[in-house]
């Protein structure tokens, strides 16, 4: 596939872009989870343009890395996978979608049944029953992936526990298998069918993320659109997995990355370079290039 020639038929020009939503982990990051100096000069020179630059991540805000974080010119994160838009110059929280509490329970008490270790998202911060999060090393081979369980998570003595006590609504619930995509794909597949309330996707090799039906980065992405008085058709969306699917499909020009997850790469109008060859700045040199 000839990259350049796709985007040359299909990307939209700069006027008819005002916003651009971007995955993190696989898209606006490497696979060292840096900020390149490319991508982060393309993302400058949109919002330079008139762009909204706005990250759109599984993440809570501060596990988003300081890079990113640091950007003069981000106002909005879509975050924990559209469970929440946020408004991070007031604080002000645009959208949400939780998870009620004895629900979380429920659905913990049948992870206990399976051979998986699992954490949650409460209020900006993950939370994991402390002797799972001891055993992350033997779950997750990734070593940024396990640096995060380790430094961005509270262990708690139980998380069930914890939750109940607390009568804390969630905005995410994770769980991670041992480095088995067969199995993980299959229970993305089973889960999704025994709980329809949730939001089951998956954006790393070993993990799923489970949200609130509600909550997901398209919905996320229109409740944005409609508050700042913009339409989906002035969105440009960049992603990769399955959790990024349906922004993709909500925004005006969806981008997949290169080598990205296959039902991601079909719901996208242009599929660019993976992330470590600067796919975003690809895209975006591209667009400002027409104008």
């Amino acid at each position: 596939m000839n990259i350049k020639s796709m985007m040359e038929k299909k990307i939209p020009s700069a006027e008819k872009i005002r916003l651009i939503t971007l995955d993190l982990d696989g898209t606006l990051l490497n696979s060292d989870k840096q900020l390149t100096e490319r991508n982060r000069a393309a993302l400058e020179a949109a919002a330079a343009a008139g762009m909204e630059i706005v990250p759109a991540t599984g993440r809570f805000y501060k596990g988003m890395p300081e890079a990113v974080r640091a950007l003069p010119f981000i106002r909005y994160c879509i975050i924990i996978n559209g469970a929440q838009v946020v408004d991070i110059t007031t604080g002000k929280i645009i959208y949400s979608a939780d998870i009620a509490t004895e629900d979380a329970i429920a659905f913990f008490s049948y992870l206990d049944t399976l051979p998986v270790i699992y954490d949650c998202y409460i209020d900006g911060w993950g939370y994991m029953t402390g002797s799972m999060q001891e055993m992350a090393g033997d779950y997750i081979s990734n070593v940024h992936s396990l640096k995060m369980v380790r430094e961005l998570r509270k262990p708690v003595p139980e998380l069930k526990a914890y939750i109940r006590e607390g009568g804390y609504r969630l905005q995410k619930m994770q769980l991670f298998t041992k480095n088995d995509v067969p199995y993980r794909d299959r229970l993305v597949e089973e889960l999704t069918a025994k709980y329809p309330q949730y939001s089951v996707t998956t954006s790393l090799p070993n993990n799923i993320e489970i949200n609130s039906r509600d909550a997901d980065k398209g919905l996320a992405l229109t409740a944005l659109t409609k508050y700042l008085g913009l339409t989906n058709r002035q969105a440009m969306a960049f992603g990769d997995g399955l959790n990024d699917v349906a922004m993709l499909k909500a925004a005006g020009c969806g981008v997949a990355m290169g080598g990205g997850h296959p039902v991601a790469l079909a719901a996208a109008d242009i599929v660019t370079a993976d992330c470590d060859s600067d796919g975003v700045a690809l895209v975006i040199e591209e667009m400002l290039g027409k104008c």
